[in-house]
């Protein structure tokens, strides 16, 4: 089973990327995000997340381990393969996967080709526990002696994972965690800092009379 792929892009498709490994190449199916970090004779580092079938085996390359538990999460919902999940990926990073799920924002989904309404109440309904804990797992893993990189596609959503852990340790749950730091996000904007999304989250989820001075 192949993992990660190191090596030379050969060559980039509309969706796909051939990558030469020690003169082998590999063809492997990728977001149009990842695609576009992409460039022939440059060297690249590609998650993998492997397809076998009876008549095919398919290679799957994303930026970071980041967009491939997207995928693998986004993949678990009927009606969602391979294709429209790389789709889906495309059109939205994972800080916006995270609010779009947590607002249950359709229209946000309905962006990526192959995805009408249905399909779209489908996601955001099913995905929103599940979205938590993958932003919580996230937020959870920290490189050894903090020195290490994080993937690029972990930078987008690493504010918004902190700051939805952070609310679960103080008690909230993970879906009340993670809507309201995320309607934080949508406030605050791009570049929010987790002490302020934390702090307007918590706004949001303390009780009426604690955020109107108690009652008259």
């Amino acid at each position: 089973m192949i993992a990660r792929l190191k090596g030379l892009i050969d060559a980039v498709g509309d969706d796909w990327a051939i990558v030469d490994v020690s003169g082998v190449g590999y063809i492997v199916f990728c977001s149009v995000r990842t695609l576009s970090r992409l460039a022939v004779g440059e060297a690249a580092v590609l998650e993998i997340e492997t397809h076998v079938r009876e008549d095919h085996i398919h290679l799957y390359g994303f930026a970071g381990a980041g967009e491939r538990d997207w995928f693998r999460l986004l993949t678990t919902v009927q009606g969602v393969g391979a294709k429209v999940a790389l789709g889906i990926l495309g059109v939205l990073s994972p800080d916006e996967l995270l609010q779009g799920i947590a607002a249950a924002d359709k229209g946000a989904f309905t962006r990526a080709p192959g995805v009408g309404p249905k399909l779209a109440t489908r996601l955001v309904t099913e995905l929103k526990d599940k979205a938590g804990a993958l932003a919580l797992g996230a937020a959870a893993v920290k490189p050894v002696g903090g020195t290490a990189a994080p993937a690029p596609d972990a930078v987008a959503s690493s504010s918004l994972s902190d700051a939805a852990s952070a609310l679960v340790n103080l008690g909230y749950g993970p879906s009340d965690a993670l809507g309201a730091a995320s309607r934080a996000a949508s406030q605050l904007g791009e570049g929010a800092g987790v002490e302020d999304l934390i702090r307007i989250a918590l706004q949001e989820l303390a009780p009426v009379e604690t955020r109107t001075g108690g009652r008259s």
